[in-house]
């Protein structure tokens, strides 16, 4: 167990997680510039993309590249600087950090080192996708990106499709109707989706429909721009029945097996052997007494 009181006096450096605009430059906090102008240094994802940014708000803070082919290797060197006094602001190319995005096993290191961690407030394309999309706020889930291949993506649908709760995604727009012909393969063409693209840019839009009618606008469209889709969680959602614990006698599991599967008894002795973690030959003498 550890404590932490962020704004008592410290002898190391703090690390701050500081969020950024996902579009509109607007919408960066008084907070979040006052940050990046009194740390020591600023940890970003791109270096270039964050010079951007610090130069729209006359912010002078030196940087170092912290990004996901780094992280191994840069931890130990911001732990060094935290340790020695400097204070640090994370920042990602867009959002808040640590969600999908570099951050999070800083965080861990700095817990670990007793070096306060300290977040702002600000932009995340996730909650601001999920107030305008029209679906249930809460309960939600964020899910993130999904898995790539098709088997696995519908693996993956499959595992998720009795969730209640409203589900955020992050999507390539190139990856998107793929996506959504999984979603209505698995989850079912009624399920509503909303499909969120270019939040807070000049080119905002959402669309709003089931997954066959968001297809059906997919397969006219040629979408670009950063994508946030969300998901209607299961409204009918199926009665979990619970498994009835297995039966004591070996030999009465394996009947049960050979029954319910029509499988001979050798290929039920080797499942029940697998199912109760037991030596296949231990189940075959207690099937056959001996």
């Amino acid at each position: 167990m550890e404590t932490q009181k962020s704004y008592e006096v410290q002898t190391t450096g703090t690390l701050y997680l500081v969020p950024t605009p996902i579009g509109n430059l607007g919408d960066m906090t008084f907070r979040a510039v006052e940050v990046l102008k009194e740390v020591d240094w600023i940890a970003s994802e791109d270096t270039r993309n964050t010079r951007k940014l610090l130069t729209h708000f006359d912010i002078l803070t030196q940087q170092l590249s912290f990004h996901e082919h780094n992280t191994q290797e840069r931890i130990p060197q911001l732990i060094a600087m935290l340790e020695s006094g400097e204070s640090i602001a994370q920042v990602s190319d867009a959002g808040m950090p640590s969600i999908s995005d570099p951050g999070h096993e800083l965080v861990q290191a700095c817990i670990e080192a007793s070096i306060p961690v300290v977040p702002l407030p600000g932009a995340n394309a996730g909650i601001t996708a999920l107030i305008a999309s029209g679906l249930t706020p809460q309960p939600f889930t964020f899910i993130g990106f999904l898995k790539r291949k098709k088997k696995d993506q519908r693996a993956q649908w499959k595992a998720l499709e009795q969730k209640e709760e409203t589900m955020i995604f992050y999507e390539s727009p190139y990856r998107l109707k793929e996506t959504i012909e999984n979603l209505a393969a698995v989850l079912g063409e009624e399920r509503r989706v909303v499909i969120c693209r270019e939040l807070t840019k000049r080119y905002e839009e959402f669309v709003r429909g089931n997954a066959k009618d968001v297809l059906e606008w997919l397969n006219q469209k040629t979408v670009k721009g950063e994508i946030c889709l969300l998901v209607e969680g299961n409204q009918n959602p199926e009665a979990v029945v619970e498994k009835e614990p297995f039966p004591e006698d070996l030999k009465e599991h394996v009947e049960i097996v050979m029954q319910e599967e029509d499988v001979s008894s050798k290929d039920a002795i080797k499942q029940v052997a697998k199912l109760r973690n037991r030596k296949k030959q231990e189940v075959y003498q207690a099937y056959h007494e001996i």
